[in-house]
């Protein structure tokens, strides 16, 4: 399988050379080849023991930062928000 890693830099907006790339797309190639050799479940057996259910802590609203003090460390705000560079362009 042949990864295009200066194309997914590009989507990811990195900044890469060449030597770097060459290194990442092997370091990416020997990924996806482990994974091709992972076993395949068989059945239902997930793993999982229903007897030990993994157990969150409950999601407790709690005081946080006051919005002033936030955007006080901002290098742009407009409204009350923090401004960003845009990310996402409309095609």
């Amino acid at each position: 399988m042949e990864i295009d890693i200066m194309r997914l830099a590009k989507l990811a907006r990195l900044s890469m050379d060449e030597v770097s790339a060459k290194k990442f797309e092997g370091e990416m190639s020997d990924i996806i080849a482990m994974v091709d050799r992972l076993p395949e479940l068989e059945g239902d057996d997930t793993g999982l023991n229903p007897e030990n259910p993994m157990l969150l802590r409950p999601d407790v609203p709690k005081p946080s930062f006051r919005r002033e003090d936030m955007l006080q460390n901002a290098p742009q705000v407009q409204a009350g928000c923090l401004v960003v560079p845009k990310t996402v362009e409309q095609g």
